[in-house]
């Protein structure tokens, strides 16, 4: 075999090879190509996929609905697609339609186009892209055109989650316009009862009043702030939280907010600075019925009526007791201590088909106002320069009456405005001698229980008949007048002891012949003359029915639940002052009430009863009106706010 011919062989497979090579090379770029076009489709189809599924959980999420003009719905959606993506100028459409869901004889779910309903939301999706290759080709083996775009189309349905009926209930203040006046009682009281000092500004408080705080969104950044696992709310309520720490919370969940909340954030800091050391429980203020989902916290609150509520449950358990001074023309060197026996509980949330009506009910949605005692103090140099107080103390009417009155009940031999006796001129003697207001000072007494409101029942027959029914309760009002043990004043396990004011003192003191010693005086010996009012008005309970209130979130239904009968009641007992003779006693204390016969001080009541009734009455309205409604406890007005979701929105899914 020559040399020649054996190289043919491998040279024509050489060949053969390249051929191959060159073919394999085509064939995996065309693949290549395939590939990347095709990927470049799929990843539009994902993306205007995902533009669509956002859009509709958003619009789902915000209630939206497809009313006409606002078409909310549409608006959200939109809104959502822009901010993944979406213009109109490359192509693109978005369609958004309201409706139900209907589930077919397959068990196939179906979106109905309704948009008069809400119950789920379609968002559909469109965007024109170039034609793929694979795509011309096989146009390219067809009889018509080629085009050279291709419309993708995305297609999602939202709908919340069905819960079980919510209903809320508020109380307390839920408007507030703050004047300087205003700002400095809020400062000086507010700033005492948590035990230090406030300066506000009448920014700072109105800023408080005008905003609000989403609930939930507070809870969940307070449980990230004291290391309380997401979503367990049960033990958030339940722990022992600094009130510096709210207040922080409460500034950093206002300042994710934007701008408009700084004047509320100002307000929280500097109320910060004066918080001390306090601890609150916060199930003290909020309660959350046990096993409600989270949506139930999704509610906004005032952010004045919290920080109040705060301070309230912090001063029932500090010791501070804010010391008012008592600003009333007339009535110099008087002053007003106010304590909180017992916390308000500012709202509360739960399924009203769970309450039993029973008053021991652990699922019961139930608030109530704070219970504050409150305790004015006069100086009677001051009294007794009121007009005709001194003078009918000293009148010949009112002692010639009681002179009269006591020396037959009494047995006793006063004559005149002095009323001693003659002492003999050869051995000692008592004289007794009468004093004209012997005690220096007046106390009132003003307690005022917490007035509660709870829910008894309610109908979600359908979304336009909703009612809401509860059953308040307004306040018990107890008043005191006379001389008060300060020992026990703010105790919030006794009651407030009152005892009679001394008006006369009729006293004993020792003589040698003419020689009187003061010092020997016995004060009350014989008696004397007090008043002493203690008085309650009892609380009084009416049922109401909300008529459509508000879904969950939205502002609440209120009830203004006018007590002016109480008032009025205490106004009576004021006018009901009346003076009595009180035993001897032998001490320095006056003794119990004598039994007189019809009459026998009509003289006396009417001639004191109407200058003590003009001295207290105009104490009553400046302490009830001004000082009380700073706590937001007002006599004449409690306000009940209401809130029913019969269907409310859980968290949104895709459902088709």
């Amino acid at each position: 075999m020559s040399p020649r011919m054996q190289f043919r062989g491998p040279a024509r497979q050489r060949g053969a090879i390249g051929l191959m090579a060159a073919l394999t090379l085509t064939l995996a770029l065309g693949f290549m190509l395939l590939v990347v076009d095709t990927g470049r489709l799929y990843l539009e189809q994902r993306k205007l996929q995902r533009l669509a599924d956002v859009a509709a959980l958003e619009a789902v999420s915000r209630n939206g609905d497809c009313l006409v003009p606002a078409a909310t719905a549409t608006v959200y959606a939109l809104e959502s697609a822009t901010r993944n993506g979406y213009n109109a100028a490359d192509s693109m459409t978005l369609n958004t339609d309201c409706g139900s869901l209907q589930t077919g004889a397959d068990n196939l779910r179906a979106f109905v186009v309704d948009a008069s309903k809400k119950e789920a939301i379609r968002v559909v999706a469109t965007h024109t892209v170039p034609t793929s290759v694979a795509r011309g080709i096989f146009a390219l083996m067809g009889a018509g055109p080629v085009s050279q775009t291709t419309q993708l189309s995305a297609t999602a349905v939202g709908a919340a989650a069905v819960l079980p009926p919510l209903a809320m209930l508020t109380i307390g203040s839920t408007a507030l316009v703050v004047d300087s006046s205003r700002s400095a009682a809020l400062n000086l009281l507010l700033g005492q009862m948590l035990g230090g000092s406030l300066n506000l500004t009448v920014a700072g408080w109105q800023g408080l009043a005008d905003t609000q705080i989403n609930l939930l969104g507070y809870l969940n950044q307070l449980a990230l702030d004291v290391n309380v696992s997401a979503g367990d709310y049960t033990r958030l309520l339940s722990t022992n939280i600094g009130l510096t720490q709210l207040l922080d919370t409460a500034i950093t969940v206002l300042q994710a907010g934007g701008p408009t909340t700084s004047v509320a954030i100002s307000g929280l800091t500097g109320l910060k600075a004066a918080a001390g050391s306090t601890s609150i429980v916060l199930g003290q203020l909020l309660q959350l019925q046990t096993g409600a989902v989270s949506s139930a916290l999704n509610t906004n609150l005032q952010v004045f009526q919290l920080v109040e509520a705060f301070v309230q449950v912090a001063n029932s358990q500090n010791s501070a007791v804010a010391n008012i001074p008592l600003n009333i023309p007339g009535l110099a060197n008087g002053g007003v201590q106010v304590k909180v026996i017992q916390p308000p509980q500012l709202s509360a949330i739960g399924n009203p088909a769970l309450v039993n009506g029973l008053i021991n009910d652990p699922n019961r949605i139930y608030v109530r106002t704070a219970q504050v005692r409150t305790l004015v103090s006069l100086n009677l140099p001051v009294l007794s320069g009121v007009s005709g107080l001194a003078s009918a103390l000293t009148s010949n009417t009112l002692l010639g009456g009681l002179t009269d009155t006591l020396n037959n009940l009494l047995h006793l031999n006063l004559a005149g405005t002095v009323g001693s006796l003659l002492c003999t001129l050869t051995g000692t003697c008592q004289i007794t001698d009468l004093k004209i207001l012997p005690t220096p000072t007046i106390d009132i007494a003003l307690e005022v229980a917490a007035a509660d409101s709870h829910v008894t029942g309610y109908n979600c027959a359908s979304s336009g008949t909703k009612t809401l029914t509860t059953e308040t309760n307004t306040s018990l009002v107890k008043l005191k007048v006379g001389k008060i043990d300060m020992a026990n004043a703010f105790s919030s396990s006794a009651d407030v002891s009152v005892q009679p004011l001394a008006l006369i003192d009729i006293g004993k003191v020792n003589c040698v012949l003419w020689v009187c010693n003061p010092a020997t005086r016995v004060p009350f010996y014989g008696g004397g003359l007090g008043v002493k009012i203690d008085t309650s008005v009892a609380s009084s309970q009416s049922t109401h029915v909300y008529n459509q209130p508000p879904e969950i979130k939205q502002p609440p239904l209120l009830y203004n639940l006018g007590t002016q009968g109480i008032v009025n009641s205490l106004r009576a007992s004021l006018g009901g002052v009346e003076v009595q003779a009180y035993r001897p006693t032998g001490s320095s204390l006056l003794g119990g009430v004598l039994v007189l016969a019809a009459g026998a001080l009509d003289d006396v009541n009417s001639t004191l009863g109407g200058v003590i009734r003009g001295l207290l009455s105009p104490l009553l309205d400046p302490i009830l009106d001004a000082l009380l409604a700073n706590l937001g406890i007002t006599l004449n007005k409690v306000d009940v706010g209401a809130n029913l979701s019969c269907k409310p929105p859980g968290r949104p899914s895709l459902v088709i």
